[in-house]
């Protein structure tokens, strides 16, 4: 499993404010290149969007299923792709001292080819998109709500 935590130095419900907009996926998860709800009220149980990724010229789409939500503690989605099959992504929000929140992406394959063909490789290769897409996660909450000039 790709367990990725990160401190972002904003409080949880910063970051929930991100994640729990859905137009705004692609801002942080890598490899997308846009989003948009079709189904549902994101992010509660059962509301799903639909994401765009580019591979050269081709543009290839997948879902993404919310299947629990506990606002500003926990976000588990299934992302579906047609290429590598579905994903579990658990998203656990914590707060970390008074200003701060200690979030840890845990994504793992559940169907398809991504979890017949699971293995060190492709274990580490998840990890390095989850580093990446933590850092991403944090430089938009980060970016959203910065505090005001001279302080805080």
């Amino acid at each position: 499993m790709a367990v990725r935590p990160v401190l972002i130095r904003r409080p949880p419900s910063a970051v929930w404010a991100v994640l729990a907009d859905g137009t705004r996926y692609a801002e942080w998860v890598v490899g997308t290149a846009g989003s948009q709800p079709v189904e549902g009220t994101w992010p509660e149980v059962g509301a799903a969007l639909r994401y765009t990724v580019k591979v050269g010229p081709a543009t290839l789409h997948g879902r993404t299923v919310v299947r629990a939500c506990e606002p500003v503690g926990v976000l588990e989605l299934e992302a579906a792709s047609r290429l590598v099959g579905t994903a579990r992504i658990g998203i656990d929000l914590r707060p970390w001292g008074e200003e701060n929140t200690l979030v840890t992406i845990d994504e793992h394959p559940l169907t398809g080819p991504g979890g017949r063909l699971h293995n060190m490789l492709s274990e580490a290769l998840l990890q390095i998109r989850n580093r990446r897409m933590v850092r991403r996660l944090a430089q938009v909450v980060e970016a959203d709500s910065a505090p005001p000039p001279g302080g805080r």
